[in-house]
């Protein structure tokens, strides 16, 4: 499947801004009645007809995610949000354990960005897929990729990582933010940071405590990048159904349906983490919780 997408989408403007999707990768990953686990696999089946090939797949009923970054180009600031796997990182998920492949990297490096060119790097929360290319093995140093870079940090999520110290996810903190923190590149913010009026923070806590969504807004156009608010398109058929690694499940889905909602009444774009490619469009009203038309 990952060799039929294009891991490099064009550009696109939110007003004046441009975004520039760069992707790792995209790939059935999950069990779908696993992943979403107050589903069941007939709920599940349900979906397949709108949902298959796309984001459900129809051989092993996996959900298809992307894992990927969005450039954002002001006029002032080049700015990433999340920052994929990464590699030589331990991981749970073999697929992503300790990866060798830096073709993320190029692809970066493709669209004319390169890693001193990085004003900011935000990061919606601190999950080891979301912040792997923050730092890379330097002679046997994790050291931060983006050496002019400030990383933006939720305090919140900074205290978070740090409670869940002894949990075999810590290393994500310890290999891809820790280095951060002392190189003196982390600026820690609260969840509802302002960059500037064109970039700018919401809570959006359940996933994680410091979980935040990251709004770009121009020339009267508006956007959100959701991270792991919303993990599957599924979710907005049911949005109750909140995701296994959900550090609370409840509150999860009560910021889930909030987003949707707003997105919905505002009609902002919805820039999304693991939805697949084109993985970008807005949230649509149906008979059953909400619809999502791609398109941007």
């Amino acid at each position: 499947m990952t060799g039929t997408i294009n891991l490099i989408p064009p550009p696109f403007k939110i007003g004046t801004i441009e975004v520039q999707q760069v992707v790792e990768m995209q790939s059935p990953l999950f069990d779908a009645a696993v992943f979403l686990p107050t589903s069941t696999p007939e709920e599940i089946a349900t979906l397949a007809a709108d949902f298959s090939p796309w984001a459900l797949c129809s051989e092993t009923g996996k959900l298809v995610l992307a894992l990927q970054t969005y450039v954002i180009r002001t006029s002032r600031h080049t700015i990433l949000v999340d920052t994929c796997v990464g590699c030589d990182k331990t991981s749970s998920i073999p697929v992503w354990h300790m990866r060798t492949d830096a073709s993320w990297l190029e692809r970066l490096a493709s669209v004319g960005v390169t890693p001193e060119s990085v004003d900011y790097v935000f990061c919606t929360h601190l999950h080891g897929d979301h912040i792997g290319w923050n730092t890379q093995l330097v002679d046997g140093r994790y050291v931060p990729v983006f050496t002019n870079a400030k990383y933006i940090f939720a305090k919140k999520e900074i205290e978070y990582a740090e409670q869940v110290a002894a949990e075999p996810r810590a290393k994500a903190y310890e290999q891809s933010v820790l280095p951060v923190l002392e190189a003196n590149q982390a600026q820690l913010v609260d969840t509802d940071f302002a960059l500037d009026d064109e970039v700018w923070l919401t809570p959006t806590p359940g996933h994680t405590p410091g979980h935040v969504a990251v709004n770009i807004k121009s020339a009267g156009v508006e956007a959100v990048m959701v991270g792991d608010a919303i993990h599957s398109p599924l979710q907005c058929v049911h949005p109750e159904w909140s995701a296994q690694p959900d550090a609370d499940p409840a509150l999860a889905a009560k910021t889930r349906i909030h987003l949707l909602e707003s997105c919905l009444a505002d009609n902002r774009l919805v820039l999304t983490a693991h939805f697949p490619l084109p993985s970008i469009g807005q949230v649509a009203a149906a008979e059953r919780g909400f619809g999502f038309t791609l398109g941007r």
